[in-house]
């Protein structure tokens, strides 16, 4: 059974950072994408990061370019995400996803073409 931790989530003053880590049991992703949502209360789920196995490309989502890294280490089949400069409007569950491999006409912003999901971790970020 495939599953996705999430942890690192908590509450941090804006400005501050935080790092989420997402650790996978079950099988390897290491040929696999990697990516972060999140969704606030009353919204709609937002794509946040995603990697890529080939090359470890990542791309970002508008809101958090510049602020946010997504890393992994295959190794440890785990997937980072490196949150800086945190603002309130940061505040959500985050949600870490695995796709089990990488196709290059995929948008893997959508989050309907990932195959698994984490449960979730918050984080809180006070002005």
């Amino acid at each position: 059974q495939v599953q996705l931790v999430e942890s690192g989530g908590g509450l941090v003053q804006a400005g501050g950072s935080l790092r989420l880590s997402c650790t996978a049991s079950g099988r390897t992703f290491s040929s696999g994408v990697m990516g972060w949502f999140r969704q606030a209360p009353g919204k709609e789920r937002e794509f946040v990061a995603v990697i890529k196995p080939i090359g470890t490309m990542t791309y970002y989502g508008p809101s958090v370019k510049g602020r946010f890294t997504i890393s992994r280490d295959n190794a440890k089949n785990t997937v980072y995400l490196q949150m800086n400069i945190l603002k309130p409007e940061d505040t959500a569950v985050y949600y870490c996803a695995a796709a089990s491999a990488a196709s290059l006409s995929t948008d893997y912003k959508r989050g309907g073409n990932y195959d698994y999901w984490g449960q979730g971790t918050q984080v809180t970020v006070s002005s």
